[in-house]
């Protein structure tokens, strides 16, 4: 009755206009980075210096308990952009599209996750509310994007390419921190000197692995640098002060037994947000964090009302709600591998659900191969020179697991079975059924299995119905029969040629740091914006196309020209 109920009001919500705040609409920028546990100096790594990202968080809130859904980037996106966990919309397993789920990889076919249909991705909202949202370029959400979403999504998509006086909410990707440029980088120089990193214990300290944690250190100073150009440009636009920044990570660390792992190396992220006029700066929020919070945050913060569906709270703005006592993440499909785990975590202890512990921890993707310390490791494995922390990972699993962080941050040793810990670990266990049975956990069915029920047993995705278009007095309104299409719409003026928008790239511009190929002066061919349909007529001229893309996230897209005056 309670998942009734939010759907109820979830779609009652979404059928009014967004509401809009009554104050002036902060400008907001997310700087996302890939793959990082709090490697920052800020968060008292010495081995890595961010001066950027350490003078963000001198005017900011530097948050220390914050958490992703998952530990691994496309799951972790699907829950950034709905305000959703992934296990309960069908957008658990790593990848879906793009090549990535088809036969060379699992036994189903590639597929855009059917997730509810009353579930949106929250840009969506801030448009409707008068937002132009931008994002370079990264999305990975595990389903296709209705061309409702971003007013501009590319390499060149910037703030400055919006109307004048638009509020924005812009989204920079940085890629280097990735898990592929530990391999890709391997041969450029470093800036973090190996013999000075400290090996974690799950590790073989040798040479190689040394110079892959160095690596990756050397690519966050490499990141941060960006981050403080990007923080230069909005100082040049005159947007700095008055612009709500969030730097953070889509989940934790890029090395081997870190990424896709639900463990604290796995999931635990930097979170530093800069408040208008720097309110609270310099501030540390000990608050449990959740990555499912952030959309709620936002719309919170640009005083939109938080849809009713949204699994996720704010913990900023003046919908924000009491701290949270848990956070709480999955892993399953990782590429052609499958696992199901599940996680809960305090302000102190981990406890892990293991629902295949026939499997041994280490999953054996090829991918990661490509990375020279995993190939050592593999060989210490099989020459028997890996000591019991790090031959750990090729063993098999318990059904539970529970760590104290405080005491253990690397989680070496099990307390589950420990009787001094059980009442923790029954505690854990109870929030884990009562956040699963809340929510629901598609991770149960099999991917095939969820796969037909959304298809209804065919062996393509359904087809969002044809939009229809009806004449009123004063112009005309777009009907799509599929429940929780969204409508996106752009008009072409009659006997004018359809030219696509161009951006040029300066020097300043954010598209050629992420997009080398991109060069100063050169002009960018952007995509054509789409406005969201909110149910009012639209004006048509004699001859006007009106284009329509229609889109039910899962399914396929349909697409109508209607030409004005017939």
């Amino acid at each position: 009755m309670k998942k009734i109920l939010l759907v109820c009001l979830g779609l009652c919500w979404y059928q009014g206009n967004a509401q809009k705040s009554t104050q002036k609409q902060p400008n907001i920028v997310w700087i996302v980075c890939e793959d990082i546990s709090p490697y920052l100096s800020c968060y008292g790594n010495i081995e890595v210096k961010t001066p950027n990202i350490d003078q963000l968080a001198a005017e900011g809130i530097r948050y220390s308990h914050v958490y992703t859904t998952a530990g691994v980037c496309a799951p972790s996106r699907s829950t950034l952009i709905t305000g959703m966990y992934q296990t309960s919309i069908g957008t658990q397993h790593m990848r879906t599209i793009n090549g990535a789920a088809g036969a060379k990889y699992s036994p189903v076919p590639d597929y855009s996750a059917v997730i509810p249909d009353y579930v949106k991705c929250f840009p969506e909202y801030l448009r409707q509310s008068g937002y132009y949202c931008t994002n370079n370029e990264k999305q990975d959400y595990q389903f296709e994007a209705p061309v409702t979403v971003w007013d501009e999504n590319g390499p060149a998509a910037s703030w400055r390419n919006r109307p004048a006086g638009k509020p924005f909410f812009a989204v920079f990707n940085l890629f280097i921190t990735h898990e592929s440029q530990l391999f890709m980088r391997e041969k450029d120089s470093l800036l973090v000197d190996p013999d000075k990193i400290t090996v974690p214990p799950f590790y073989p300290d040798t040479k190689t692995v040394r110079r892959g944690i160095a690596r990756l250190f050397t690519n966050i100073q490499i990141m941060d640098s960006q981050a403080g150009k990007l923080i230069s440009m909005l100082k040049a636009d005159g947007l700095y002060e008055n612009t709500l920044i969030f730097f953070y990570s889509d989940h934790g660390g890029a090395l081997p037994w870190m990424k896709r792992e639900v463990l604290e190396r796995g999931i635990h992220i930097p979170l530093i947000v800069k408040l208008p006029g720097k309110k609270q700066a310099g501030t540390r929020c000990n608050d449990m964090v959740s990555s499912v919070d952030f959309a709620p945050t936002v719309l919170s913060l640009a005083g939109i009302k938080i849809p009713a569906y949204m699994q996720g709270f704010a913990f900023l703005g003046p919908q924000k709600t009491p701290s949270r006592k848990y956070v709480f993440a999955g892993r399953d499909r990782m590429d052609t591998e499958y696992d199901r785990v599940r996680a809960v975590h305090d302000n102190r202890y981990e406890y892990l659900y293991n629902y295949m512990p026939e499997k041994i921890y280490y999953q054996d993707i090829e991918y990661r191969k490509s990375i020279p310390m995993m190939r050592e490791i593999l060989a210490l494995r099989d020459a028997g020179k890996l000591d019991s922390f790090q031959a750990a990972w090729f063993k098999t699993k318990p059904v539970e697991e529970l760590y104290d962080i405080e005491t253990d941050p690397n989680e070496l040793h099990n307390l589950a079975a420990i009787p001094a810990y059980k009442a923790k670990l029954v505690e854990l266990r109870t929030a884990f059924h009562k956040w699963s049975d809340a929510v629901g956990d598609l991770g149960a069915l099999s991917e095939k299995e969820m796969i037909s029920k959304w298809w209804d047993g065919k062996n393509t995705a359904p087809q969002t119905d044809t939009p229809t278009i009806v004449k009123t007095g004063n112009g005309v309104t777009i009907h799509c029969q599929t429940k929780g299409a969204s409508i996106g719409y752009r008009i072409v003026k009659g006997g004018t040629a359809t030219k696509p928008d161009m951006h040029t790239v300066s020097s300043w511009d954010f598209g050629g740091l992420l997009n080398p190929s991109l060069k100063n002066g050169q002009q960018h061919l952007a995509a054509p914006v789409w406005n969201v349909y909110n149910g009012e007529p639209i004006q048509l001229g004699t001859g006007d196309t009106l284009k329509i893309n229609a889109l039910r996230i899962g399914f396929k897209a349909a697409v109508v020209d209607y030409v004005g005056g017939k």
